[in-house]
């Protein structure tokens, strides 16, 4: 999953849940991703797709054909990610929101949440072969 740029202050900002929204834990995470392809909108249009594969390993893809391969970890109870071309982790929290799963930036607004419009346990279509894959 890509990490969407934010400023300084937004990024030093506290926690940006509502009081009923809590962070999944990294277990609660795997357990309802692993084996499944997620398929995101940011404000409503299409963002992207990722893929969990056993191992904590993702594939992501910004919807264009081009898959890069990660990985998730958890760390500070944040949900980070490592892609093989951007190795700078990072890190979300993926919240049960009013909208279902959401996955938002460390620090980021809601308005820029990414919101899981559909699922499916099918894998990514990616042009050429994926590293690893």
């Amino acid at each position: 999953m890509r990490h969407l740029s934010l400023p300084l202050a937004l990024a030093l900002a506290g926690p940006a849940w509502a009081a009923d929204e809590a962070p999944l834990s990294a277990e609660a995470f795997a357990q309802a991703v692993t084996g499944k392809t997620l398929y995101f909108t940011r404000r409503g249009a299409p963002y992207g797709a990722e893929q969990y594969l056993p191992g904590r390993e993702v594939i992501w893809t910004f919807l264009d054909g081009h898959c890069v391969r990660g990985r998730w970890y958890e760390a500070r109870e944040h949900i980070c990610f490592v892609y093989e071309n951007e190795p700078e982790p990072q890190c979300w929290d993926f919240l049960e929101t009013e909208r279902g799963l959401a996955a938002r930036g460390e620090g980021a607004d809601p308005v820029n949440d990414l919101v899981v419009a559909g699922e499916s346990r099918a894998p990514l279509d990616c042009d050429g072969p994926v590293p690893g894959v």
